[in-house]
């Protein structure tokens, strides 16, 4: 687990120009029978069983088609199963490599995710088992997107949370113009999963707590900028002067400290919170 924390947090915050960047795959042990499948930034979840092989999120159909050549570094099982976490094209394009498999996402996500139709739709909650394991997928509500699935993998207690939060990692630029109360409930709901390992979409491998953090830092990033606002401060003198010091460790603070700042700020005079 150590070397696999050291090698992505060395990889996956690694920033280089788009036309000189190659593309870095690598399957990672995280748990038993549960592996990190990487593809430059983003994650794929892989469960290895005797009865095939369970994926979450095919990325691309590059990733795919690679993934099928050296899945046999962890096992000789095909991809039976695909679940996707949500529709984001860059976590949910290339369903096509495994035309096989049993196809599943929530019962709110898209009929057609990038070309793949899923077979099996899912509530809220849903648990099922592929050889030997058990494979729960709970919806966290809406947020950023409404169908987002977690995965838990039992019995190694391995949470695949993605986009959602990170490890000791910033939000994702602005944002996007979520609703970020909604945002910080579908945290909130994950909190309520029983897991130990926090595996997610991007970044490094982390532990329940490292989701607690997350949501502590939303808590405190909404206070901070409301206090701001209030004061009557516009975003941009709210960029140069919230640190947010507490979390200058965290990755991408640099890239994207100013940019969570400008969509909370915006958030909150779009929502109506600022008196």
């Amino acid at each position: 687990m150590a070397r696999l924390l050291a090698f992505l947090t060395a990889t996956v915050f690694l920033a280089l120009p788009a036309a000189s960047q190659e593309v870095t795959r690598a399957i990672h042990p995280v748990a038993g029978d549960v592996y990190l499948f990487q593809n430059n930034f983003h994650m794929s979840l892989i469960v290895a069983t005797d009865e095939g092989t369970v994926r979450v999120d095919p990325i691309n159909e590059e990733a795919g088609l690679w993934l099928n050549e050296n899945l046999d570094q962890v096992t000789d099982q095909p991809v039976t199963h695909l679940i996707y976490s949500h529709s984001h094209g860059d976590h949910a394009s290339g369903g096509s490599a495994h035309p096989d498999a049993e196809v599943i996402a929530h019962e709110d996500a898209p009929d057609n995710i990038h070309g793949t139709t899923p077979t099996m739709r899912v509530g809220d909650q849903h648990s099922m088992t592929v050889g030997g394991k058990t494979i729960e997928l709970v919806n966290l509500g809406s947020g950023h997107d409404n169908h987002m699935l977690v995965t838990v993998v039992r019995p190694e207690n391995v949470a695949f949370i993605v986009d959602v939060a990170a490890p000791r990692r910033f939000m994702f630029r602005d944002f996007g113009g979520a609703n970020l109360d909604d945002w910080r409930g579908q945290i909130e709901t994950a909190m309520a999963i029983d897991f130990d390992v926090f595996a997610p979409g991007h970044g490094s491998v982390g532990n329940k707590q490292d989701l607690a953090d997350v949501l502590t830092y939303m808590q405190v990033l909404k206070a901070q900028v409301m206090e701001g606002l209030q004061a009557g401060k516009s975003s941009s003198d709210l960029q140069s002067e919230l640190t947010l010091a507490d979390y200058a460790d965290w990755g991408q603070y640099d890239a994207w400290r100013e940019l969570n700042i400008l969509g909370m700020a915006r958030f909150l005079v779009e929502s109506g919170q600022v008196n």
